[in-house]
């Protein structure tokens, strides 16, 4: 019933199985693309190897000897994503003389591929850069300045916005299922498209009752955010006091990208790095302390703080210091619903995202899927003008073109829906120039720009639907 497309014909070699390209190896397979992965740690690969259908060679990514074994010069894209950065470029300007066309690397410093770089991109022969800390600290910045801690996400352009937010037992949401909502809130199009609850990602139909502590995603037109805002009881504002536990890389970077527009404390355990950043972040404030201590915290104006962000490299450390200054925060206002301290944590083992966010944090970040969509981006943009992925839940928000003939344009939605209730729905459709939300007696035309919410799992199936 898909059609005749099943499989792509690209084949990618993937450099590096530790962390993203483990990731993106999982994810790729899933959808189809053919994945030869050359990892030098057998430990990695006999993992993959129970979870991965992939090609898997285990050999140094800098022996041409093992480029001519897997057939590099057959090869559509190469994503160089090892824990040296060396390597990385090197290996580019390798696939270049193999004659891959498409180069992908990973590289931490800033230094390399800018145009006024001493090394650019061309030089380098990398088509994207990939700087994971880099992608971490700019969306936690995209965070707090876009919303008061509540996650808003431009798709399509800008044209249209899809509102994270947790649901309190005296939300008007609270209680009701989607159709009632929708019933009683009709004087302006919008769809709550992904329900986050307990550790379960939930695709929801008509049926579906929003219950509190629920965390939901809602889609509505750019020019109508502000009315969703008011019928959720949302107060989006600027965040203007933030303070931020960890130095390293992502929580410096994010001083140092916030320090002039917003009141930043940064707080670091080791003293010597303390002592380094106090010098080089000239517009925050550097505290030394353990960040997990309740009366460092206090000490340190944690209940004056708007936002409290965590960016150590231990996950436990991460999770369980935002939920401190949660319960510090709200104790101190409970009057305000848990609508007083924001919290955004930086979690690197992907099997405790959902679990973080569920557990009472406001947005829990990852730089491996970060870096990883960024990657899928990039590889998909000839089939899909946007991917979103949303922080916390198990799904995607994808803006797809209608091919002439693909099977969703063959039956309305509410025909189409069925089929894969739970795990697809189409949010919304560009015609006449703007776009529409989209219900059941819709019926998508040939070449028509629509919006897509499913699983992660069931991008794949979404892209079929599509096709011709």
């Amino acid at each position: 019933m898909f059609g005749k497309k099943t499989t792509t014909s690209e084949n990618i070699l993937i450099l590096g199985l530790g962390g993203v390209g483990f990731y993106l190896a999982k994810r790729l397979v899933h959808e189809g693309y053919a994945i030869t992965v050359i990892e030098s740690d057998s430990r990695l690969i006999r993992y993959a190897g129970g979870n991965i259908d992939a090609r898997l060679i285990q050999g140094n990514a800098m022996s041409i000897e093992c480029w001519k074994e897997v057939g590099a010069k057959n090869m559509d894209f190469l994503i160089a994503v090892t824990d040296n950065d060396a390597v990385n470029m090197l290996s580019s300007m390798i696939a270049d003389r193999f004659g891959i066309q498409h180069k992908i690397a990973r590289v931490r410093s800033l230094g390399f591929g800018k145009k006024d770089s001493i090394l650019n991109a061309q030089d380098l022969k990398i088509d994207l850069f990939i700087h994971p800390e880099e992608l971490a600290a700019q969306e936690i910045v995209r965070l707090i300045k876009r919303t008061a801690g509540n996650e808003i996400i431009d798709i399509a352009n800008g044209q249209m916005q899809v509102v994270a937010t947790r649901i309190h037992e005296k939300s008007p949401l609270a209680y009701k299922k989607l159709k009632k909502i929708s019933q009683i809130h009709n004087d302006f199009p919008f769809r709550v498209i992904a329900v986050a609850r307990g550790i379960t990602t939930i695709i929801p139909g008509g049926e579906h009752e929003i219950l509190p502590q629920d965390q939901i995603f809602i889609m509505a037109g750019n020019e109508d955010i502000p009315l969703l805002m008011e019928m959720t009881g949302i107060k989006q504002h600027r965040r203007h006091r933030v303070m931020i536990l960890g130095g390293g890389l992502v929580g410096s970077r994010v001083a140092e990208l916030l320090g002039k527009t917003v009141t930043v404390k940064l707080i670091e355990k080791d003293d010597k790095r303390a002592e380094e950043l106090s010098f080089r972040l000239k517009n925050t404030e550097v505290l030394h302390g353990d960040g997990s201590d309740t009366n460092v915290l206090e000490s340190a104006g944690l209940l004056d703080m708007d936002t409290f962000i965590t960016t150590t490299g231990e996950n436990e450390t991460n999770i369980m210091s935002c939920l401190l200054a949660k319960h510090l925060m709200d104790t101190q206002h409970p009057d305000l619903q848990g609508k007083q301290g924001k919290t955004i944590a930086l979690v690197n083992k992907e099997e405790y995202l959902v679990l973080a966010a569920t557990a009472g944090l406001d947005i829990a970040l990852n730089k491996k899927i970060l870096a990883g969509n960024e990657i899928l981006k990039f590889i998909r943009r000839g089939e899909m003008l946007s991917v979103a992925h949303l922080h916390g839940f198990d799904a995607e928000v994808v803006e797809l073109v209608a091919a002439p003939n693909s099977p969703i344009t063959r039956r309305p939605l509410s025909k189409v829906a069925p089929l894969f209730y739970g795990k697809i729905i189409v949010g919304s459709v560009f015609r006449d120039g703007k776009w529409e939300t989209a219900v059941g007696d819709t019926q998508i035309q040939d070449n028509e720009r629509v919006i897509v919410v499913c699983t992660s799992l069931h991008l794949k199936d979404a892209r079929k639907l599509f096709l011709a």
